[in-house]
């Protein structure tokens, strides 16, 4: 029984002090000995519990888990650091929202959505925060790259997989859906592919509503 309560406390050190998410492999590599994944995930549970009623929880996203303060403590926290978080434009995350829905999709694909063009510093801005990435081509004429998100995206809106996104209402998911998606060639990358999607710090946005896809 000590031994296991000093792998938690192991765990729960490793997951305060680490800046990025931890995976069930990452903590097993802080032992020596062989630990079982089930033993690691039934600490985890545990450290889960204990951290409910205090100021940060334990949470599980794309790349692992990590703590994170709880929203009621954000706007203090970001009075000791204002200008960490970019602030993005209305048109950027509605970008990155239908890349998001609908990936993976082409600028075109983009534009024919929005009904307006695209300004190639908008996805610029989402392929520098690791937001998204060229995921391959579409296979027509001119071979248009496409996007599709990143494991980090995921991980800055505290998401395990795209199926955690808000549902969008049936109009707006019919028009997402009108887009042909045939002829598509996914390209290996260091971006996890499956599903037509790929799982990648904090950021200061939120996914935007539904009215947040619509046309400005």
């Amino acid at each position: 029984m000590a031994q296991i309560g000093k792998l938690k406390e192991v765990i729960e050190v490793a997951l305060l002090t680490s800046s990025q998410p931890l995976s069930i492999e990452d903590l097993t590599k802080l032992f020596i000995g062989k630990t079982d994944r089930s033993t690691i995930r039934m600490l985890l549970d545990e450290i889960k519990n204990d951290w409910h009623e205090k100021s940060m929880s334990l949470v599980q996203v794309a790349s692992g888990y990590r703590f994170q303060a709880k929203a009621d403590f954000t706007e203090f926290l970001m009075r000791l650091s204002p200008d960490r978080a970019p602030n993005y434009s209305r048109a950027v995350m509605e970008v990155l929202a239908i890349i998001a829905y609908r990936q993976p999709v082409t600028r075109a694909d983009i534009e024919k959505i929005r009904g307006v063009s695209l300004n190639s510093n908008t996805l610029r801005q989402l392929i520098e925060r690791e937001w998204i990435d060229i995921i391959g081509q579409k296979e027509v004429p001119g071979r248009p790259s496409l996007y599709a998100t990143t494991k980090y995206f995921l991980n800055d809106f505290s998401l395990k997989s795209l199926s955690e996104l808000p549902e969008l209402n049936t109009s707006l998911t019919a028009e997402l859906e009108n887009n042909d998606m045939k002829n598509v060639n996914l390209l290996t990358s260091d971006a996890l592919v499956g599903n037509k999607l790929v799982e990648h710090n904090e950021a200061s946005v939120d996914i935007g509503s539904q009215d947040d896809l619509k046309q400005p």
